[in-house]
């Protein structure tokens, strides 16, 4: 067991980094979860009590101009009953309707200032209360007498303004809405036409939709005509001397319904309802504003609650990275001392969660392990340098040697001098590529210059029988190659291919980067390979033999296989009488120093894939 002062390290160092991670991770993950759920669930609650306090205020709006309609109808009817009862059954040349007019005054005097009925030339019939009308006025220029004499029995209705028609003792002149409609008249036996004006009190109007805007808040409600003209309005004054705007003449091309307007810089909510037999607007207006304000406490309430979870989820989050920790504490105490090599079969710690005690047991079996992976690999590095020494002892091949230096010979003999010594500088590159210094992993490029190398020789050898074709990307040539693996494909491409036939052969070289990988296709144009043989190439039968270096497609296959994977090596794809192409897989390793030093002492470099299935042909 560990001292406290080794517990007090070991517990700083790695278990609080496991408790942190945890800990500030599962915060996140629930602030940000609690913090979207919270935001969300208000902002619903937002919007529904918005819709609500709509459709309340739509509510409102609606009943106000009922109240309204109704007190229109009853003006309305009162002028009707003003007109059928009084006037239309009396001939005004002979007959006072005063009376009449009066007594339809007094019942209904609570919502009107007067009665008037006028010839069409604008003489005062008769009018009640009893007044005199003042001399310079002409009510032929009233707005509401030219609306009235437009089209028989249509009732129109004024904006407010005051009325000052009449003389009356104690100055009093109220604000009305005057109500006029075109009457057919009889004046002493023969028909006419006359303009009947019913003064309603502005007042009772008033009244009512000042009582809709008290204690609303900065929601309010006013009414308009239908030209935009403003007959109602809690700021009236203000609009009149300029303090204040309003939006009524766009707000009364509006269809009636819930609309959204931008007005002065602020979002507004409008809701229109229009009054019958007026075509009045009758037009509520709430302010972003107001939405705030109503929201205040809701939204404060939202963000204490958020913050309550968010402690509450921090309590928990602490306790389960705690929880956590601890068996990773312990079985790390164990692995501590499996690196350390001082005991290679420690006590492994196994408890603590399922997964926990799982990679406590794992590890113990991978101690069991350790002994038979060091055997396992001392056999594979004894097999790769086997690879290796074969393909160094592999080189050279006699009879090749043998047919070159007797061809370089005859050469000489022949008196080509300028062919012999060409040969034997090709000889020399051959064989000086080959050595390389002993070293087995060399720079693709020189790979190339190798195989080019050794097809000039052949092509002396076999008085130019045959062509070749080179298409080298630039990009692959300082790439890593394991030595010796192009020139054996050129080889079985000569021996088995096109040695024998009539017409002149084909062979291509062609190197390039697919995939992010090497591909070296080696292609001939000969008699092709059946297909019972072909399976048997990258087999151990399918060592070459009798001709060539020795260096069979297996071998090669094994040396890059061993070198950088089973992912990479050898395909063959061959058609009698068509051909065969060769392809040779490789990683694309730049040939740095540093890579050519690691592979050449078995270690994989950075740029060396892991894994990979084997490839075969």
């Amino acid at each position: 067991m560990m001292d406290r002062k080794e517990k007090r390290r070991f517990f700083a160092a790695l278990p609080w980094s496991i408790r942190f991670t945890i800990l500030v991770s599962f915060s996140i993950v629930s602030a940000v979860c609690t913090t979207v759920l919270g935001v969300g669930l208000y902002r619903l609650f937002v919007q529904r009590s918005e819709e609500i306090l709509i459709e309340s205020t739509e509510q409102v709006l609606n009943q106000t101009s009922a109240n309204l309609e109704d007190y229109l109808r009853n003006m309305r009817r009162i002028a009707d009953a003003m007109y059928y009862a009084v006037i239309k059954d009396k001939d005004i040349g002979t007959e006072s309707i005063d009376d009449e007019m009066d007594l339809l005054y007094e019942a209904n005097r609570d919502g009107l200032i007067s009665f008037a009925l006028y010839r069409k030339d604008g003489t005062l019939l008769s009018a009640s209360p009893i007044a005199v009308q003042k001399k310079a006025i002409d009510v032929r220029a009233q707005e509401w007498f030219g609306s009235a004499t437009g089209e028989m029995e249509n009732l129109h209705f004024s904006v407010p303004h005051v009325q000052n028609l009449f003389d009356d003792p104690s100055y009093r002149y109220y604000w009305v809405i005057s109500l006029s409609r075109l009457v057919d008249l009889t004046d002493h036996g023969h028909p006419s036409e006359g303009i009947l004006l019913v003064d309603m009190n502005y007042s009772t109007i008033e009244q009512m939709l000042s009582e809709v805007n008290a204690d609303s808040g900065n929601r309010y409600v006013y009414l308009c005509d239908s030209n935009g003209e403003l007959i109602y309005h809690p700021r009236q004054m203000q609009i009149a001397s300029g303090f204040v705007r309003e939006n009524n003449a766009e707000a009364v091309r509006y269809e009636d319904g819930v609309h959204s307007e931008y007005f002065q810089g602020e979002r507004r909510e409008i809701i229109v309802d229009t009054v019958s037999y007026t075509g009045w607007k009758l037009i509520s207006v709430m302010p972003e504003s107001e939405f705030a304000l109503d929201f205040t406490n809701t939204r404060l309430i939202a963000i204490l609650m958020v913050t309550i979870v968010l402690l509450a989820v921090l309590l928990v989050n602490r306790l389960v990275a705690a929880r956590i920790s601890k068996p990773l504490m312990r079985l790390n105490e164990s692995i501590r001392k499996l690196e350390s090599g001082q005991d290679l079969y420690p006590e492994i710690y196994v408890g603590g969660s399922t997964e926990v005690e799982h990679l406590g047991r794992t590890l113990r079996s991978y101690v069991e392990q350790i002994n038979r992976l060091m055997r396992d690999i001392v056999i594979e590095q004894e097999e790769k340098r086997k690879s290796e020494l074969d393909a160094l002892q592999s080189q050279i091949n006699p009879h090749f040697l043998y047919n070159t230096l007797d061809s370089i010979v005859w050469m000489i003999e022949s008196a080509r001098y300028e062919e012999a010594v060409s040969m034997i500088s090709e000889l020399a590159s051959l064989f000086r590529i080959s050595l390389s210094r002993g070293k087995t992993i060399i720079r693709l490029g020189d790979e190339l210059h190798h195989a080019e190398h050794y097809m000039n020789i052949q092509k002396v050898r076999f008085k130019n029988s045959f062509s070749v074709h080179y298409d080298i990307a630039p990009e692959v040539r300082d790439c890593c190659t394991v030595k010796l693996i192009v020139q054996p494909i050129l080889e079985n491409a000569i021996y088995y291919g096109v040695k024998d036939m009539e017409d002149e052969g084909e062979i291509s070289v062609r190197a390039c980067l697919q995939d992010g990988e090497i591909r070296i296709c080696v292609r001939d144009n000969g008699y092709g390979i059946p297909e019972e043989e072909l399976g048997e190439l990258l087999k151990d039968t399918g060592r070459m033999r009798g001709h060539g270096s020795g260096v069979g497609l297996i071998n090669v296959q094994r040396r890059i296989q061993l070198r950088f994977g089973e992912r990479f090596g050898l395909s063959v794809e061959s058609e009698p009488d068509v051909g065969t192409e060769v392809t040779i897989r490789l990683p694309a390793i730049p040939a740095t120093e540093e890579n050519l030093r690691l592979l050449e002492e078995g270690k994989k470099p950075e740029q060396l894939p892991e894994g990979g299935e084997r490839h075969e042909g």
